[in-house]
């Protein structure tokens, strides 16, 4: 049995990636560093451990978004491509070749959400970051 690869990349394609296996956790970020980063309501993100994300085309602009995390970016065309904090590497979900293969299974950060904005899912909503 082969273990599944998902590539994705930025939007002019100047950086690539590839995800191996399946993701710990999936989902939405209402904080308001996802929103100032990304300029939307919230954020998609799929978790894995460090070394099941790499870099195959392109090495990424680094921007130290928190004391812990950091965002990683293409210099070229500003998509914000990935969040990096501890041991794990975070891919927004929209930058992958088919994010319809992952699906959201949580909001984090809610206390944070833009009062206009409902994703009316039905998943699990947290005010900060608790599992």
């Amino acid at each position: 049995m082969t273990e599944t690869i998902r590539p994705g990349g930025c939007l002019c394609g100047a950086l690539r990636f590839e995800a191996t296996g399946e993701p710990i956790d999936i989902g939405w970020c209402h904080c308001r560093i996802c929103q100032r980063s990304s300029g939307a309501p919230a954020q998609v993100w799929a978790l894995y451990p460090s070394e099941a994300f790499r870099w195959i085309k392109g090495e990424p602009a680094i921007y130290a978004s928190s004391a812990e995390g950091r965002r990683e970016f293409c210099a070229t065309c500003g998509s914000q491509v990935a969040f990096r904090i501890g041991a794990y590497a975070s891919p927004n979900v929209g930058c992958f070749d088919e994010p319809d293969s992952l699906k959201p299974r949580r909001h984090i950060w809610t206390e944070s959400r833009i009062t206009w904005f409902e994703t009316p899912d039905g998943l699990p909503r947290s005010p900060r970051d608790d599992k």
